[in-house]
């Protein structure tokens, strides 16, 4: 039997055709493309396709009426046997099979469904998760405190021009490209960092850190809630004064703490949980401390452009 490439997150192997396999067509129309070959087993060998001349017209009207797209089809002869080849390209819109959305990821085939469609529309939509306005919200609804707080910061770490903070909240929102000058509307990222309570608009958008004793021990726990900004220093303030201990030395008369674990490093540990973390899973940042070791866990990562992760940075 002779075999044919090797299968992989652009090449699938079917033996023979059926409708079901626009679902694979769907999903490598709405990832990076790919080839579906028919006539080639799970093991990668030839099978004689019987019908191979009437699938080379069925199989792209197929897909034209049902998913509204052109694919190449093409037969393909090795050693006598028929089998086809059918070229899937990426297209920049999304594809559905009636009503579902199909994606390619690695060897796998998944149906896209809640905050993942969201996303993936979002993004074929070119349109990031934390750029979505968020309507009946203005500046004046904004945090004072954070955005002095912002300030201060951003003064301290020379990363904004003086003007750019002079103005008020409003152009600093608008410096910031948080505001939507088209829809009047402020985007998802300025509620993350400047609101009192994103929660009210972003679930999970919070902090747990617990003490273990063991991992299955829990001896005692925080929510840390508020803006990022604010979550940041109630977060680094907890961890230092509560859940890590500081050993007593003295040199030279003077008295010296040294924490269990380094504060930059907790600190970098930190702000990259809260940046990278992806804001539409609805799942709350987690610190689990013990005696000896850290874990910082989150979601994901925040699948959009630089916005939050480098306005958090500027003022941290």
């Amino acid at each position: 039997m002779t075999k044919i490439f090797k299968e992989n997150q652009n090449i699938e192997w079917k033996e023979s055709w059926h409708n079901d396999y626009l679902k694979w067509i769907c999903g490598f129309a709405n990832a990076q493309g790919g080839v579906l070959f028919i006539g080639v087993d799970d093991h990668g060998n030839i099978k004689h396709v019987d019908n191979a001349k009437q699938l080379l017209v069925d199989i792209p009207n197929q897909v034209k009426d049902v998913l509204g797209l052109l694919v190449d089809v093409n037969l393909q002869i090795e050693n006598g046997q028929d089998f086809l080849k059918i070229v899937v390209e990426p297209f920049p819109f999304p594809i559905n099979l009636r009503g579902r959305y199909y994606y390619r990821s690695g060897s796998t085939l998944q149906e896209l469904k809640g905050t993942a469609l969201t996303k993936f529309l979002l993004q074929r939509q070119g349109k990031k998760w934390d750029g979505v306005p968020i309507p009946n919200v203005t500046a004046n609804n904004l945090k004072n405190e954070t955005f002095d707080f912002f300030r201060k910061k951003a003064t301290k770490s020379k990363r904004l021009e003086p003007v750019d903070l002079e103005g008020n909240n409003q152009d600093l929102l608008e410096c910031l490209q948080l505001y939507l000058e088209d829809e009047k509307m402020l985007k998802r990222a300025a509620i993350l960092l400047f609101h009192a309570n994103p929660e009210k608009y972003i679930s999970g958008a919070f902090i747990k850190i617990g003490f273990f004793e063991s991992d299955d021990e829990l001896i005692f726990q925080d929510e840390v809630k508020g803006n990022l900004l604010e979550q940041a220093e109630k977060s680094l303030d907890l961890l230092k004064t509560k859940y890590t201990q500081a050993i007593i030395s003295y040199k030279d008369g003077s008295r010296e703490e040294t924490y269990t674990f380094p504060e930059d490093a907790i600190r970098e540990a930190l702000y990259n949980a809260i940046v990278h973390k992806d804001y539409s899973s609805a799942i709350p940042i987690q610190i689990s401390v013990y005696s000896n070791k850290i874990i910082f866990w989150n979601e994901g990562q925040l699948p959009d452009n630089w916005t939050v992760e480098k306005l958090f940075y500027w003022s941290s």
